[in-house]
């Protein structure tokens, strides 16, 4: 296992499946979020159900951040490796003759994206384990829409939420796509479909999650 992470090439594999594996999450939390635009009863269902079931809780969420932490520590782990191969830094940036800024600042973008994911933990994980385990109030499956919308109450708030997701939606744009070639999908780099489909959900599911935050903003 020593001698597999450290491979180059199955640190990219582990850095693009952790990555995957993140954007079925980030799929997953975009669908249920949503209805709490357009079907709010369903959104207090649903996220009832997460928060009290025990598979969830004990298994997948702890999956869930241990992904998380692979791919950050990966992600360091590739960007150390990345500069110690490079004995030269760029003089300049020209366009596409180097690379794009994106591709270049993925370590950037993807620790302001991790300390927002610190705050987002802050207002609704640790809210919960408070509600559950400390204060051991009663369940109230109608209480999560209210919740949300109090999150979105504060303007500044939102804007934090908006910039972080353009952050996000910039980092997935790299990504996303670079996961895929990292596993030697050569579709991709052809431009067809697959390219044009990993580019439309970077900016679909941030934009998303922008439009709940405002539309929770201006409607509550």
């Amino acid at each position: 296992m020593s001698a597999l992470v450290k491979s180059s090439i199955a640190r990219k594999w582990i850095m693009a499946l952790s990555g995957l594996f993140l954007v079925v999450f980030l799929t997953q939390h975009f669908v249920i979020n949503i209805t709490s635009v357009v079907a709010p009863d369903t959104f207090n269902e649903w996220s009832h159900f997460m928060g009290y079931n025990p598979l969830v809780q004990f298994i997948a969420q702890p999956i869930l951040i241990g992904g998380l932490i692979v791919h950050f520590v990966m992600g360091i782990v590739l960007e150390i490796q990345n500069r110690n191969a490079r004995p030269v830094k760029y003089a300049k940036f020209s366009g596409n003759s180097n690379s794009q800024w994106v591709s270049r600042n993925m370590i950037i973008t993807g620790l302001v994206v991790l300390a927002f994911l610190g705050l987002h933990m802050y207002d609704f994980w640790v809210h919960e384990m408070n509600v559950k385990y400390i204060d051991v109030q009663p369940e109230d499956p109608t209480r999560y829409l209210e919740e949300l919308k109090h999150k979105f109450v504060d303007i500044w708030r939102v804007v934090l939420y908006v910039i972080a997701n353009v952050l996000l939606a910039m980092h997935l744009w790299h990504g996303f796509n670079s996961s895929f070639q990292s596993m030697g999908a050569k579709a991709v780099n052809k431009g067809d479909g697959l390219r044009k489909a990993t580019y439309a959900w970077s900016i679909l599911i941030p934009a998303g999650f922008i439009f709940i935050a405002l539309f929770h903003h201006f409607n509550h």
